[in-house]
């Protein structure tokens, strides 16, 4: 049984975080600043979307592009300093400060549950601060919803669903129960002291309309951007997405499979059961990957596609595979029959 609960739609997002100098976030990771000492510094951006109140990270000459010189401030190595003239931090090790600042970011977020609401019929939802439902929202028994989600019309959660802090949910979206949406991303970094660092998750997670989401699914928050699950997909009880992923639209993901960190799925895509996707890999529209298949290359045309092959020692499984890619072109050269 699902209570059923009619609230006004409201699709406005707060976020609050501190504004710091950037010598202020040099002085915090102890490092060196070029610049203006009094630029302000809002937030963290990604390369792709910079914005000129916000702290970038460059640890590759090839990531270097013309939109990055919009953004507020970069944080760089030595090697790479000298592509960018002013409002620049240099570390000796970026991407360790890197998770340092995202530490202080993420601790100045309000993101914590203010409110517990009870109904007549023993319904639970725990809710946060500016939380906006739409018409005809559903939800099962202990549901938590964490501050500033927005929630669209005819939205369903099952029990024991929780929504984390400034997650997007579109209209005619059905999240099952035991589902976690916006957890906290697998990203961690070695520090000077050979022990791992986490990176604080800082984007979100959006999921546009017409989605519909099974039992016991987990999609992380991106680490700057969003990850986003577009309108029309359909996703199998069991399925983890990480940290940026994008799914393109009216795609299928079939039970226990698992999408690495910032992967780029086509539309229309059908993922069969148990595939696992290495991280950053993309594929095109209208793929079929075959189930238990592993993707660790880029799809770039549509297609059937499938890779199985039993474990081994990694030297050997290179030699092996190398070999596979080649056989149907051996077996013409020798112009063999086709079995």
């Amino acid at each position: 049984m699902i209570k059923q609960k009619h609230l006004p739609l409201n699709w406005e997002v707060l976020s609050k975080w501190n504004i710091l100098k950037i010598t202020e976030i040099a002085k915090l990771i102890n490092c060196k600043y070029y610049g203006d000492s009094d630029k302000e510094i809002s937030h963290i951006a990604s390369i792709e979307n910079p914005h000129n109140d916000a702290l970038v990270l460059v640890t590759k000459q090839k990531l270097i592009n013309h939109n990055i010189f919009n953004s507020g401030c970069i944080l760089t190595s030595e090697d790479l300093s000298h592509h960018f003239k002013s409002n620049k931090i240099i570390s000796s090790n970026p991407k360790v400060d890197f998770a340092k600042i995202t530490h202080f970011f993420a601790s100045k977020k309000q993101d914590r549950f203010l409110e517990k609401k009870i109904d007549k019929s023993e319904f639970t939802i725990y809710f946060g601060n500016n939380v906006k439902f739409g018409r005809n929202f559903n939800y099962g028994l202990n549901v938590f919803i964490d501050s500033n989600v927005q929630v669209g019309d005819n939205v369903t959660l099952g029990n024991n669903v929780v929504i984390y802090s400034n997650v997007i949910i579109g209209n005619n979206v059905t999240i099952d129960s035991g589902s976690i949406i916006g957890s906290e991303g697998f990203g961690n970094v070695i520090d000077e002291n050979a022990k791992w660092l986490h990176i604080c998750h800082l984007g979100s997670v959006v999921i546009e309309n017409n989605v519909s989401i099974g039992c016991n699914c987990c999609i992380d928050r991106g680490t700057i951007d969003n990850t986003i699950i577009k309108s029309g997909v359909i996703i199998d009880n069991l399925v983890h997405i990480a940290h940026n992923v994008v799914i393109g639209e009216d795609t299928a993901l079939a039970a226990k499979t698992g999408i690495a960190g910032s992967c780029k799925i086509g539309k229309r895509n059908l993922i069969g059961g148990m595939v696992g996707i290495v991280d950053h890999i993309t594929t095109a529209d209208d793929v079929v990957i075959s189930a238990t298949s592993t993707v660790n290359s880029d799809i770039n045309e549509p297609g059937t596609y499938t890779g199985i092959i039993p474990i081994t020692k990694h030297a050997s499984w290179k030699r092996i595979a190398l070999w596979i890619t080649k056989l149907d072109k051996i077996a013409r050269l020798l112009n063999l029959k086709k079995i």
